[in-house]
């Protein structure tokens, strides 16, 4: 084989493991982001962002998270899973409530879940030892310090996981308060007040109402005396009855008033001639 066919066949080598290589590499992991109205970190409800937001800070203590912080449109907490004697989970909420833009009742919530992993790490450590004469001289001793690291950092992308908890954020809602209707009461037709008692008997008040006597006609009053009218002729008075009451009974209508005619006026004596 010539010395040219030799460098022929390594170049051709060194084209196809290029090859391999850039076929290998991935992907960035930014580029997996689509920023698509998916709905996966974000609901809305019919009520306040403040009413939203208590929701979620009940919901997340339902579950055992403890808050680290709480305002009036954000909630923040975290809850701790230990997996095995050497590695360790916790998951962060991060809860932010905004109100809608044409609705001043209604809000929406996004919600979004940090999972943090840490593990336990050993670390050997030396010790010196100090002489006057040779100086320090360091001799290893078998100590170590265990202490959990983080390892890795990742944020819950699970539908599944934020569906479940916005359910649960529905059933802390505060829910709207019913308006108790006025009964309207049928008017109560009140008593009859008895008639006041005027201390007369029971035949006198049960008796119809007795007319008042007739007036007696005026006479016009003459120069001369009047002569008296005979006891017949004279005004009727009014009959009292007493086996009812003692008010006085009118006469019969049919009687009329009796007048009293005068008498004519005696002559004058002539004067006696002398």
């Amino acid at each position: 084989m010539t010395r040219s066919s030799v460098f022929g066949a390594l170049g051709l080598a060194l084209v196809l493991a290029g090859v391999t290589g850039c076929s290998s590499k991935k992907a960035a992991i930014y580029e997996h982001e689509n920023f698509d109205d998916s709905g996966t970190y974000s609901r809305s409800f019919p009520v306040t962002d403040a009413g939203s937001c208590e929701a979620a800070r009940r919901a997340l203590l339902s579950q055992g998270y403890i808050i680290t912080s709480s305002g009036a449109n954000q909630v923040m907490g975290n809850k701790s899973f230990q997996q095995n004697s050497e590695n360790h989970l916790q998951i962060s909420f991060n809860v932010t409530c905004a109100p809608d833009v044409n609705d001043d009742k209604r809000s929406t919530m996004f919600a979004n879940a940090l999972q943090d992993r840490y593990s336990l790490k050993k670390s050997n450590s030396s010790a010196s030892l100090g002489v006057g004469v040779l100086g320090s001289v360091s001799m290893p001793i078998g100590s170590s310090d265990d202490s959990m690291v983080k390892v890795a950092s990742e944020t819950v992308t699970a539908a599944q996981f934020y569906d479940r908890y916005f359910a649960l954020v529905e059933s802390f809602l505060p829910k709207p308060k019913k308006v108790a209707k006025a009964k309207v009461e049928a008017p109560v037709a009140k008593p009859e007040k008895p008639a006041p008692d005027l201390g007369l008997p029971e035949q006198a008040s049960a008796a119809p109402a007795v007319a008042a006597p007739a007036a007696a006609p005026l006479v016009d009053a003459a120069p001369a005396p009047a002569a008296v009218a005979p006891a017949s002729e004279a005004v009727a008075k009014p009959v009292v009855d007493d086996s009812q009451s003692s008010q006085p009974v009118a006469p019969p209508a049919e009687a009329a008033p009796i007048q009293v005619q005068q008498d004519a006026q005696p002559a004058q004596a002539e004067p006696s001639s002398l």
